[in-house]
């Protein structure tokens, strides 16, 4: 295989693994409810759902270790509970989030059958591709995505191509910001350290001949075009929910707003081109997670291969009973997790790409630490309980936009080097 193959293979199955159902159903509405701020929620959407997550994997390919490498610099004992909380939550929201989608958006509408019926033939599925696990690279990098980018490529050319450009007021103060915490709810951030062990584990079985550098510049820069189709194609989303502003009802849902812009730009046969890629995009998420938790947990019961297949057992079983949940309740509920463990998810991500005199041991666990302490607020907001530090996030710079962490952590990395500098 030469070279752009090996990295268009790679990028393809990149853009799969990435792009689940909150890739799919959240932009959209972004961009119907955000009217003429479109270019500013695409800013802010890639920011959290693009940019970061892409840092994501040039992190992975610059140590091509596990997740567990990630955070190791703090300290074992936390990296080895960053990990455990890591899978545990993808294997417990955004993994059955993809079968709840998928039941809602492309199986109940054509067949009307149970959500349990559902979910148990697609983790049925999603097992046979984890266990067959060499093979997942070409599966989906050459098979899968490209059925996935035709259907999506359809619905925005349509949108752009036949609709008048011009666009409502924004129901959104701060779209920018907004768009950001959205981004936040796909994932991706998470998903790049998840998906990026899948990768380099994947890369290490298919291309053994090449070197640590080669796959460093094979996994880097299809980490750079995987990104740039994720740009193009959640700009068109977003720009194509602007366009679709008073088509439908202002209070539509996600999944119901993907479902009408569907049937507008592919006609008679939207449904069952919509159930395709619903069904396709959810699915190689929900295999890259799978695959991910069983990859780590083998790791650490010394290559067992009964611990991985063990692993993808309990990952599709916990697939089956969560996804019985509905997609908006799984965001909800994801939302908390999300807050607490993003920030530092975003940390580590930048502290791994820089070089080691930047970030060395000390940086990593003050860093780390100030980003925990203050996303503290942040957490008790999102269940409830956010009057009770209301009176110290008042002063914290950011905070209103859920972002009173970006500030002390960027002061402590500073303050950390210079102290580190002085002191050599």
């Amino acid at each position: 295989m030469d070279h752009n193959k090996k990295v268009f293979v790679v990028a393809f199955a990149l853009f799969s693994l990435f792009f689940g159902a909150g890739n799919l159903i959240l932009p959209p509405l972004l961009g119907y409810q955000g009217g003429e701020s479109w270019p500013w929620i695409v800013l802010g959407f890639v920011l959290s759902a693009v940019v970061i997550p892409i840092l994501g994997i040039l992190a992975h390919a610059r140590l091509q270790g596990t997740l567990f490498d990630i955070a190791k610099k703090v300290s074992p004992t936390f990296s080895l509970i960053y990990c455990y909380l890591i899978y545990t939550v993808s294997v417990t929201l955004p993994s059955p989030r993809t079968a709840s989608v998928t039941h809602e958006m492309a199986i109940m509408p054509l067949f009307n059958t149970s959500s349990w019926l559902t979910s148990a033939i697609y983790f049925a599925l999603v097992f046979l591709f984890v266990v067959n696990r060499s093979k997942i690279l070409n599966l989906i990098g050459k098979f899968l995505t490209p059925g996935i980018l035709l259907i999506l490529m359809a619905i925005i050319l349509t949108t752009i191509l036949g609709f008048e450009f011009s666009f409502s007021t924004s129901a959104y103060s701060n779209p920018f910001t907004h768009a950001i915490l959205e981004g936040y709810q796909t994932f991706d951030a998470i998903g790049a350290a998840v998906v990026g062990g899948v990768i380099i584990i994947s890369v290490n079985l298919k291309h053994k001949d090449l070197n640590f550098k080669e796959k460093r510049y094979l996994i880097g820069k299809a980490g750079v075009y995987a990104g740039l189709g994720l740009f193009l194609v959640y700009a068109g989303l977003i720009l194509t929910g602007a366009l679709m502003q008073g088509e439908f009802d202002s209070e539509i849902s996600r999944t119901a707003l993907l479902n009408g812009i569907s049937l507008k730009t592919l006609g008679s046969s939207a449904r069952l081109f919509l159930s395709v890629l619903v069904s396709l995009a959810c699915f190689t998420t929900a295999v890259g997670i799978v695959t991910g938790t069983a990859d780590f947990v083998q790791g650490r019961f010394n290559a067992s291969r009964q611990a991985y297949i063990v692993t993808a057992v309990i990952g599709c079983v916990l697939g089956v009973v969560m996804g019985q949940f509905n997609v908006g309740y799984i965001i909800a509920v994801a939302l908390p997790a999300l807050m607490f463990m993003y920030p530092v998810t975003i940390v580590l991500i930048f502290l791994n790409l820089l070089p080691e005199k930047w970030a060395s041991t000390r940086v990593f666990q003050w860093v780390v630490g100030v980003t925990l302490l203050f996303s503290i607020p942040d957490f008790l907001n999102s269940v409830g309980w956010g009057e009770s530090v209301k009176v110290f996030t008042h002063w914290i710079p950011l905070s209103q936009f859920h972002l009173g962490w970006m500030l002390p952590a960027v002061l402590v990395f500073l303050f950390v080097n210079r102290i580190t500098k002085e002191s050599r």
